[in-house]
């Protein structure tokens, strides 16, 4: 049966199939049930940045708890010719029985670190991997952007206009989610703000202007429409010789006996710096300093910072569509699903994957992610520690930078907080979530009051720390020596 777009979608089926295949061998195996624990993480920031922002936790939440394989599901399986039918019977009884723990949304994140780990049976923490990858390496990726925009913008507000370039639908709607997060002021996607409360604008686009013929009457027939959110585009024909003196005109004619002032003009083309500069002298001059500039056009955190701090650009908000909402610079954000443990009797086991690139050598085994801070509250280093480790801060604390390893360090005078929290026990939510304005505003303070300034620069950031207990880096160094061992 073929879908369309409009039918009621069960995202549940938003798996590789090799997720498939595998669980139905460990099913006949009789090793569904068998522990286990899966790690997230990232290995590089995007754009060669200094920090990435964890997004997405809620829609992984609400997969997992709504993860139910339909008749309609159990049959397409079935006709692949590859599953038993006990097989497909459990799957059309399947649940979600695991735990997650994650850091919260909104987080400031490192590469290396465990940002969300799965505990769960094993076929249940199999299933979940491509869509707990989709979610959080797409917001992730956007929430990131967007805040390197916004630092960008230094304090002038920055708005999402990118649904058109978004690469679907649900890209678009939770592109602006992310982007929200990550700190615009509000997004031109509707569904994106009836969905998450984001606050939403738009204006007009060129063909209004192009509709009336005439760009007066065009601007007119706007304002006396929105007399008290008017922001008109200028740059259909002529910002300098037609549209501006236009905008003024409806100013002065139109909005000015009503009582009401023009809020904004808009500009989509041309040397933007340029002419800003020169629409500002205009709109002045016209007895209208309080007229806002708003520019978009292919603009990034590059063209913006450019603009401001290179150019002098007359700049009082931006719209930023497709370099914000894909991504543009480096649209891939690459987190990854690996084994970190299995469970064994009473215990768990540490898993290690080795590889001839060290950078993919995973962390094993059930860890704890501390943030470190010293005496001023900012963050010096996070910290791998065993899962369950215990941390005295009121000594100095020895650890491992695993970059240096012989190096003899301690963090001295500092605090410890553990990041991660237990989101999903058992397949059910352990509390409710925040809001998305909190999580926004979480954001902003760690980035105000915790990170470094140096680490939140463009050209070549400071690099955060991810050290290591003498205890932790002892284990994967233990492992690590035992498997290369039995593998040659």
């Amino acid at each position: 049966m073929t879908q369309t777009q409009f039918d009621k979608r069960n995202i549940t089926m938003m798996m590789d199939f090799y997720e498939l295949t595998m669980a139905n061998g460990y099913f006949k195996d009789h090793d569904k049930d068998v522990q286990v624990a899966f790690d997230v993480f990232y290995r590089q920031n995007p754009d060669e940045g200094g920090f990435a922002i964890f997004a997405g936790l809620e829609q992984v939440i609400e997969y997992v708890e709504n993860m139910t394989f339909t008749d309609e599901d159990v049959e397409y399986f079935r006709q692949q010719h590859m599953f038993s039918e006990e097989f497909l019977t459990y799957l059309k009884n399947f649940h979600f029985k695991g735990d997650i723990y994650a850091l919260p949304e909104g987080t400031v994140m490192y590469p290396n670190e465990p940002i969300l780990t799965v505990v769960a049976p094993l076929i249940d923490a199999q299933l979940v991997e491509t869509a707990i990858l989709a979610q959080i390496n797409h917001q992730s990726l956007i929430a990131t952007k967007a805040r390197r925009i916004c630092k960008a913008a230094a304090g002038r507000a920055v708005s999402d206009f990118g649904a058109r370039r978004a690469h679907n639908m649900d890209a678009a709607t939770y592109g602006a989610r992310a982007a929200y997060i990550g700190g615009v002021v509000g997004t031109a996607t509707c569904s994106a703000g009836e969905m998450f409360g984001i606050p939403i604008s738009g204006t007009m686009a060129h063909s209004w202007v192009m509709f009336y013929g005439d760009e007066y009457e065009a601007f007119k027939k706007y304002a006396e429409t929105y007399p008290d959110a008017t922001i008109l585009l200028v740059d259909t024909y002529d910002v300098i010789h037609s549209g501006i003196p236009n905008a003024i005109r409806v100013a002065h004619e139109v909005l000015e006996p009503m009582g009401k002032r023009l809020l904004g003009i808009r500009i989509d083309s041309g040397d933007l710096a340029y002419l800003s500069k020169r629409v500002r002298k205009m709109l002045d001059e016209a007895g209208l300093p309080d007229c806002k500039i708003v520019v978009s056009n292919s603009l990034d955190e590059f063209t913006v910072s450019s603009l401001l701090t290179q150019q002098g650009a007359c700049i009082d908000s931006f719209g930023i569509g497709e370099r914000l909402i894909t991504a543009k610079s480096e649209p891939v954000f690459g987190a990854v699903y690996k084994l970190a443990a299995v469970g064994e009797n009473d215990h768990f086991a540490p898993r290690i994957k080795v590889s001839e690139n060290v950078e993919k050598i995973t962390n094993p085994g059930l860890k704890d992610l501390y943030r470190v801070y010293d005496e001023n509250g900012h963050a010096v280093a996070d910290l791998i520690a065993k899962c369950g480790e215990q941390l005295d801060d009121s000594q100095p604390l020895r650890y491992v930078d695993p970059q240096k390893p012989w190096k003899n360090r301690s963090f001295e005078n500092c605090t410890f907080k553990n990041l991660r929290k237990c989101y999903v026990r058992q397949g059910k939510r352990t509390e409710e979530l925040p809001k998305l304005d909190a999580i926004r505003n979480y954001v902003k303070n760690q980035l105000d009051h915790e990170i470094w300034e140096e680490e939140q620069r463009f050209e070549n950031p400071h690099r955060h720390y991810l050290d290591m207990t003498p205890d932790y880096y002892e284990l994967k160094m233990d492992l690590l020596t035992k498997t290369r061992r039995a593998h040659g």
